[in-house]
């Protein structure tokens, strides 16, 4: 799985409107469109992790949730 890295370019939340740094990769797909391997992702921030993840969940489209690499979320 490559991630994107928060140093590498200025990652920020997928929610409308916010611009907060993302420490989050919300990887999903839609099972009518996509085949299983297929994976996109959606950034967010620690305010927004639950709100988006939950709307993926909702439509059974969440596959997975991650740290990205170089987040504040794994330096602590």
């Amino acid at each position: 799985m490559n991630l994107p890295h928060p140093a590498d370019d200025a990652l920020v939340c997928s929610s409308r409107g916010c611009r907060a740094p993302a420490v989050w990769a919300l990887r999903w797909n839609n099972p009518r469109l996509h085949p299983p391997q297929r994976r996109k992702t959606w950034l967010a921030c620690p305010d927004h992790r639950a709100t988006l993840g939950g709307f993926l969940e909702a439509r059974s489209f969440l596959r997975e949730v991650v740290p990205l690499p170089g987040s504040p979320t794994l330096e602590g």
